[in-house]
């Protein structure tokens, strides 16, 4: 098999529906889009985008789309945008593409009263290893041989 095709079927393994996290941030679930965190997140936005691995999430399911079925997309969406199947979240790339990737509010939860009120109260703002595991679970963990990193690339 080559490796195109390797990554192929990893890929939709990996985004089959079989996978659906079921992490709540609680309280206000409108999505703001990792670019409203950059007007006081400078640093850490720059770093996000630069290094982070989930500010181009978006790529390997484009890449794959045409070859999956909804339920599958479904699946990949789930961990690969922010919100996606919650109030506010990603509902397609042409819809919502501020919210086409898995940014900062994955982690951290849904900003809009974070973004008008600056209140750290009213963001996540140091999730737990536990948040993580609704992505980064042991199973996917065993099927593509990664580890969930905090702080990837972001902070």
């Amino acid at each position: 098999m080559t490796q195109s095709k390797k990554l192929a079927l990893l890929i939709i393994v990996f985004c089959s529906g079989l996978f659906f996290p079921a992490y709540s941030h609680g309280g206000d679930t409108h999505y703001v889009g990792s670019r409203a965190c950059a007007e006081c997140h400078e640093k850490e936005y720059a770093n996000f985008t630069k290094y982070a691995k989930k500010a181009h999430s978006d790529q390997s399911v484009k890449l794959m789309a045409s070859d999956l079925t909804k339920k599958e997309l479904e699946g990949c969406y789930s961990c690969h945008t922010t919100g996606y199947g919650k109030a506010g979240g990603f509902i397609s790339y042409e819809e919502t593409p501020e919210l086409g990737h898995a940014g900062c509010e994955v982690c951290h939860g849904p900003g809009a009263t974070h973004s008008e009120d600056g209140d750290p109260e009213s963001i996540t703002l140091r999730p737990s290893l536990k948040s993580c595991e609704t992505c980064h679970s042991d199973e996917r963990v065993r099927t593509f041989n990664f580890k969930p990193m905090l702080f990837g690339g972001a902070h």
